[in-house]
């Protein structure tokens, strides 16, 4: 194959997993990060080439120019596939120049972007006939007393811009519980320079929390898709995927299909839902528009979202596929999960007897393939370095 793919970000498993997808198809595959330490990806048997370059945030400009230089030097435009929030923010920031070298899903520049801002996504989801969670603006007037009166406490203040959130806090959102904890948690924003919303909580333990994942052609059509439903989630109840089935929900492709294709949106996305326990309602939470968490899982029920994506960029585009039935199979993280599992038995939300029988079903594993075992050997050193650097730091 002429066109290589460029994998930006191989220090987590969506990296590595996404390199694995297309190097089983004998892509050639150059993985970037911005260091060797812990960029366990780069281990892969299906990594042909390593790269090290700028970091995407300290020197954005100088890895716009590293990008460039390696594409100059090839016989093909590569394809670019970000595989993280920071980098698709970034190849967004800088999508004209980056279209010139590289072959890129998305053609309109701020797209990626307006559907990462929670609250340019709820605009839009709103204009499309799409629920979202009641929501108030903190900078409104009298939002105190919106809350009170539209949301009620307990709720959520959630980031606007995800990822410098989650940098700084380490958390994906704060649950609030009185007028109080709300007003310390939204000063705490304000303070680190980050804009927020509040919003209602959906109700429904975390197995109402389901995806909808697509891929969309160059005429914005979704020609692949799979839906998913979360079974427990790290951190519990606001965090992300450990232990995923897919499932097969057709009311979400109506919802998810409509929404993608009226936006015009291009290549991949995951619409995560979350079901209303008491009315049925699907509710949009939020869109990941890079590669995501459960990729593994959708490439194992036959929708390799990194190949669809290089097949259709190079010219040489894949038939279309659904998945519509139950195929008994499971995502699974297992060192998150078991933090997650120690947490839901904690508080009462799962039985160990319910745990363990989850576990007796085919899995799609985040790290570890026997056929390629190098990277979750690099990964267990890094845990064993955490291990001993916590040890070392109490005593």
């Amino acid at each position: 194959m002429e066109n290589k793919a460029v994998v930006l970000g191989a220090n987590y498993y969506i990296g590595l997993s996404t390199i694995r997808c297309l190097g089983i198809h004998d892509v050639h595959v150059a993985a970037v990060d911005y260091a060797w330490e812990d960029s366990y990806g780069l281990e892969s048997k299906y990594c042909s080439e390593a790269l090290i370059g700028s970091h995407y945030k300290e020197d954005p400009e100088g890895l716009v120019t590293f990008l460039i230089d390696y594409a100059k030097k090839q016989d093909s435009p590569p394809v670019l596939i970000p595989t993280a929030d920071p980098y698709v923010e970034f190849v967004d920031d800088h999508l004209p120049e980056l279209r010139e070298h590289f072959l890129i899903p998305q053609q309109e520049q701020g797209l990626y972007t307006k559907i990462m801002d929670k609250g340019t996504l709820h605009t839009l989801a709103s204009e499309h006939g799409v629920a979202v969670p009641e929501t108030v603006n903190v900078d409104d007037e009298n939002f105190i007393q919106k809350v009170e009166s539209e949301i009620q406490y307990p709720c959520l203040v959630k980031p606007v811009d995800s990822p410098a959130f989650v940098a700084k806090f380490r958390s994906k959102l704060f649950k609030v519980h009185t007028q109080e904890e709300l007003l310390e948690k939204v000063n705490q924003a304000k303070e680190a320079d980050i804009e927020v919303i509040v919003q209602r909580i959906i109700p429904g333990f975390d197995d109402h929390m389901y995806t909808f994942d697509a891929y969309l052609d160059q005429d914005s059509k979704v020609t692949h898709w799979v839906t998913c439903q979360k079974l427990r989630q790290f951190p519990v109840n606001y965090g992300a995927s450990v232990y995923t089935q897919q499932k097969y929900v057709p009311e979400l492709f109506e919802l998810g299909a409509k929404f993608l294709e009226g936006i015009q949106y291009k290549g991949f996305a995951e619409i995560e839902f979350k079901k209303d326990a008491e009315t049925g309602r699907y509710y949009l939470i939020e869109i990941n528009v890079r590669i995501t968490n459960l990729n593994h899982l959708l490439q194992k029920t036959g929708i390799n979202i990194p190949y669809i994506t290089y097949r259709e960029l190079t010219g040489n585009p894949l038939d279309p596929k659904a998945v519509k039935e139950d195929m008994n199979l499971v995502f699974w993280y297992a060192y998150e999960d078991l933090l997650a599992v120690r947490e839901y038995i904690k508080t009462g939300q799962l039985s160990p007897q319910k745990v363990i029988k989850s576990y007796f079903r085919p899995k799609a594993h985040a790290i570890w393939d026997p056929k390629d075992p190098k990277p979750a050997v690099a990964f267990g050193k890094k845990l064993a370095g955490l291990v001993v650097g916590k040890v070392t730091g109490r005593s």
